[in-house]
């Protein structure tokens, strides 16, 4: 099968500051990292140190073939106090916007990637009824000073994340903040109670979810009143939420809880991005785990490339906007099974196309080998890995596979 993608479609890879640019050490994360008996497996210490060699970065991705590259805004850096932002942080992404510009790559910027500077979350975090207009501040500021060299804009990676972990089972629904001992004493320290210190992914999934819609939609304001004239949209975590006999009911239930008012909210976004890594099958009494004989990767779901076209398939339904696959990829040691997976994602994506949908891009995750959050440096999703002792970048096969495709815009089966 010989293919070849609409003129002007996006090819990028993807990271965000805190798994990347190493040394964050306002955020709320790098404090819970370093905290005793953390649920972290290891700090990010200083990660790829993209922080200082994203010129290099951002040039090998112009080289491989890519046209974009998506990162993200560490919100800690700008606004460490309340109220109180660095012009030297706001700086330091504009002269990576510009960079991604001299190298021919359209920037897409994320504005919120799951860190949040540790006094917002001190003070209520993703919880509070005043998160959205503190966010919608935090982006107004960073829109005014960086707009003018935006290419695309995600406002919260993942908005729905802590209600789909939830609803998948991974996650308790109370959340997972009263099941990890050391929150309580990590909540004291930092002068609060457990119930008002809300880190992103440990509060009540629920409430966080309500609250991130309500930021989006102020936030999307917020981002489209600095200079520029750019898309902006949010991404969304899409499992494949399929139904065994007798769990038809389930499925259309977590469907209808986890995705619905947020692909809804996106009717009037300029795009949806999709983010999309397995699938998540729901039996009578909900969610089950992995088929007998599938294969489970390291982060601990599925090897199931197909996912991908499913769940375009329902943002495209449900939300009608044009769409862009802002993460897809795999966690694994084995380059091979890497380009596996990546060329049975890409069909499923043709698939779509052929049928009118309108995808315009695709991201994989990740450009580099990364701190994956509560896995620590252990789980390899990068097309680039990365010696953490002496930061020196090797392109892995699929790296240069996959820009290839990239550089001609087209997908060959016999490639």
């Amino acid at each position: 099968m010989a293919f070849r993608f609409p003129e002007g479609f996006l090819w990028g890879t993807a990271t965000s500051a805190h798994q990347v640019e190493g040394n964050n050490t306002q955020s709320d994360f790098w404090f819970l990292e370093h905290f005793p008996g953390t649920a972290f497996a290891e700090p990010s210490g200083d990660a790829c140190d993209h922080y200082h060699l994203y010129p290099d970065d951002i040039r090998l991705l112009a080289r491989l073939g890519f046209n974009s590259y998506r990162f993200s805004l560490e919100w800690a850096r700008i606004e460490p106090e309340p109220g109180r932002f660095s012009l030297a942080a706001l700086d330091h992404y504009r002269r990576m916007l510009a960079a991604c510009w001299e190298n021919r790559l359209l920037p897409c910027l994320t504005f919120h990637h799951f860190t949040a500077p540790l006094w917002f979350t001190a003070d209520g975090g993703w919880e509070d009824e005043r998160a959205p207009d503190r966010f919608a501040k935090f982006c107004e500021r960073a829109a005014r000073h960086l707009g003018d060299l935006i290419g695309l804009a995600c406002t919260i990676n993942e908005a729905n994340l802590n209600g789909s972990l939830a609803v998948r089972g991974t996650f308790p629904r109370e959340g997972l903040k009263y099941r990890l001992k050391f929150m309580a004493e990590a909540a004291r320290r930092c002068g609060t109670t457990l119930e008002r210190f809300s880190p992103y992914l440990f509060g009540d999934p629920n409430r966080i979810n309500e609250i991130m819609l309500k930021a989006h939609l102020k936030s999307r304001e917020a981002v489209k009143s600095g200079p520029g004239r750019f898309p902006v949209g949010l991404t969304l975590s899409m499992d494949d939420y399929q139904a065994l006999p007798g769990g038809e009911e389930t499925r259309d239930r977590a469907l209808a809880e986890d995705y619905g008012p947020f692909l809804e909210a996106a009717r009037s976004d300029d795009f949806i991005g999709v983010q999309t890594y397995s699938r998540t099958r729901f039996g009578p009494q909900g969610p089950v785990g992995p088929e007998e004989g599938v294969e489970v990767l390291v982060m601990g779901y599925e090897f199931w490339p197909e996912a991908l076209e499913a769940t375009i398939r329902w943002a495209w339904q449900k939300a009608g906007v044009p769409i862009y696959v802002t993460e897809n990829g795999i966690g694994t040691d084995d380059d091979r099974q890497r380009i596996a997976y990546v060329r049975r994602a890409l069909k499923g994506l043709i698939r779509c196309l052929q049928d009118g949908v309108d995808v315009r891009g695709y991201y994989y995750w990740s450009f580099l080998d990364n701190f994956e959050w509560l896995f620590g440096y252990k789980p390899r999703f990068g097309l680039v890995a990365v010696d953490r002792q002496t930061q020196r970048r090797t392109v892995k096969p699929s790296g240069l596979w996959l820009g290839r495709i990239a550089r001609l815009n087209a997908f060959d089966e016999e490639q």
